[in-house]
């Protein structure tokens, strides 16, 4: 039969799912409280809404006649709009409210982690009590890190010893108006990401990805959702080995099986430690920047991956360009604590197409991919919002090839008014992270 895939959200990782889409035997239309300019030229039809009102999503969702539906946020899962989608006859691959818990409630994960045996789980402690959790950070021995039970959007996170001193992670968990807070063991290492399609009891695994959240070069600054990331011509990462990313999986494989019925992304973020890999936290859905270093290289059909997951059988195994990617995001001045919305952005789209063409003499099937993100599109142009605005994606054969392709990418894309990370993917970066673990490892 043929299909109708409604895509849920407006962001740089829905913009990265739509056009691995586009070129199937499927009908696309897409949702979102932002206009995507990207999304919206590649959909057959595109309605702007709340995409966390799942009677919105689910009228439009009917009136489209789809058969299959992608959530991107988290928003929208945390708002059951995959029950709602699902009870419409509307196959929503994304988990429903409770499962999507793994990641909207972390004090949930931390004890669903412990009550399954699953590795990797640091020390934490969950409060309500503010004047409790002050006290628990005097009486324990080491630093921690200060988690929001839900969702902040990765802005919400403050790490004892390394952004705050204890005084004043006790003077943020004071001042702070979240209703539940955990605290965790701070985690020394390297932090990757490991990306799964999970249904029908199948996880099928996709590369590891590095993610950068701090604002600014040599990782200085507040967290954000993420400045860029990268991945490598292998499942692993220069970092790390692929008996590492294996135990990375076999953990992720834990929490599948103990989530019933889970269908959607898993999503884990790793430390890789002195110790051995312990879990950062799980999320419920593609990461974003993640699904821009992913999807691009995935050699399987997206669209097979979803009907399989619909119709209950097994799902494909996955094949993947053995090329590296590296991604760079164009974010407002003042992002992400005080983000200048509303100025007008010009992107000249075919230079940065053609800039992989420059690169094609020593990298063969390089690429050079743009992807709108958190810009909404008007009547007279293209305007941002408080987050992030655009990313470029370098591929190529190896992480620094891929890089010089997005830093290229980037230059050709300036605006005046935005800003981005230059370190991301270059040797530097990634051999100081090379030299971190060697360090860590006393070798």
């Amino acid at each position: 039969m043929d299909e109708t895939v409604l895509l849920i959200g407006g962001g740089g990782r829905e913009h990265a799912v739509a056009r691995a889409l586009v070129d199937t035997t499927a009908e696309l239309y897409a949702c979102a409280s932002n206009r995507n300019p990207g999304i919206a030229r590649l959909a057959d039809g595109f309605e702007t809404l709340e995409t966390t009102n799942p009677t919105a999503v689910r009228s439009y969702a009917n009136e489209v006649d789809a058969t299959l539906a992608v959530i991107g946020p988290e928003g929208p899962l945390a708002a059951g709009v995959a029950d709602a989608l699902d009870d419409a006859g509307v196959y929503a691959f994304g988990p429903h409210e409770k499962q999507a818990r793994i990641e909207t409630d972390k004090g949930f994960q931390r004890r669903f982690m412990d009550e399954h045996d699953v590795p990797g789980l640091p020390a934490f402690e969950t409060f309500e009590d503010m004047d409790a959790a002050c006290e628990y950070v005097d009486s324990f021995d080491g630093d921690l890190v200060v988690k929001p039970a839900g969702l902040t959007g990765g802005k919400g996170v403050k790490v004892i010893g390394d952004q705050v001193t204890a005084e004043e992670a006790k003077d943020y968990i004071r001042g702070s108006d979240y209703e539940r807070l955990v605290l965790e063991e701070r985690l020394v290492g390297e932090e990757f990401t490991v990306q799964a399609f999970v249904a029908n009891g199948d996880m099928r695994v996709t590369p590891a990805i590095q993610d950068h959240k701090r604002a600014y070069e040599d990782d200085k600054g507040p967290n954000t959702g993420g400045m860029g990331s990268y991945s490598d011509a292998s499942l692993a990462l220069p970092f790390k080995s692929e008996a590492e990313y294996m135990d990375a999986v076999d953990i992720m494989q834990a929490v599948v099986d103990s989530l019933d019925g889970y269908k959607g992304i898993l999503y884990g973020q790793f430390m890789l430690t002195a110790d051995g890999i312990k879990v950062v936290e799980f999320n419920a859905r593609f990461g974003d920047p993640e699904a821009m270093n992913t999807l691009p290289v995935l050699g399987t059909e997206l669209l097979d991956v979803l009907v399989a997951a619909r119709e209950g059988t097994s799902l494909p195994q996955l094949s993947f360009k053995r090329q590296a990617t590296v991604c760079k995001y164009a974010v407002p001045d003042g992002y992400p604590k005080d983000p200048n919305a509303g100025a007008k952005v010009t992107i000249d789209e075919e230079t940065v197409a053609n800039i992989a063409k420059k690169h094609e003499t020593d990298q063969s099937g390089s690429d050079a991919i743009l992807f709108y993100a958190s810009v909404d599109e008007r009547d007279d142009g293209i305007y941002t919002t408080t987050s992030r605005s655009f990313a470029v994606v370098g591929v190529a054969d190896t992480i620094s090839a891929a890089e010089a392709i997005a830093e290229d990418a980037l230059s050709a894309a300036d605006e005046d008014g935005l800003r981005m990370r230059q370190d991301i993917g270059k040797e530097a970066l990634v051999q100081r992270r090379i030299d971190h673990i060697e360090k860590l490892r006393g070798e």
